[in-house]
């Protein structure tokens, strides 16, 4: 358990905030963009504002995903999330309690669209990673590293 905890603070899962502006087509070019250099987009989500968007996502190898992002004109920010395993969305309820009981606050939630080994996992965005991995390792689910997701 420990060096599960020890992985994920030295290999945490990254995530990128990327600025589209809200028009047709964008979202196209950065999943067609991302495709075509063999970046795999494992998990997803989209904040839809009047003027612009904001897509989260988490993919199997970072370092080309950023190269991407910067020679096409896609801003972006880019933050370390919690993701952990779960064996169905029953899970989802033990996961959130453990949050709870630690005190740790949740910005937000969203789904893998698939991971390598074919299990359901969560990308959790908390206010401290540190102690949410280790209060969730401690209750027996496995707390992911980017080594875990790319392929």
């Amino acid at each position: 358990m420990a060096a599960a905890r020890t992985a994920t603070a030295t290999d945490p899962v990254k995530q990128f905030s990327v600025f589209a502006e809200n028009r047709v087509g964008r979202l196209f070019d950065l999943t067609t963009l991302f495709k075509e250099a063999n970046v795999h987009i494992m998990a997803l989500t989209v904040l839809d504002t009047t003027d612009s968007a904001i897509v989260r996502v988490v993919v199997d190898d970072p370092d080309k995903a950023r190269e991407l992002m910067i020679n096409n004109d896609f801003p972006y920010t880019e933050c370390d999330v919690l993701a952990v395993e779960i064996s169905d969305e029953s899970d989802l309820k033990q996961v959130l309690a453990a949050l709870l009981e630690a005190e740790i606050n949740i910005h937000y939630v969203y789904s893998f669209i698939k991971r390598p080994e074919g299990r359901a996992a969560l990308a959790i965005n908390a206010e401290d990673t540190d102690v949410a991995a280790q209060t969730l390792n401690h209750r027996g689910f496995r707390v992911l590293t980017q080594r875990d997701i790319s392929r």
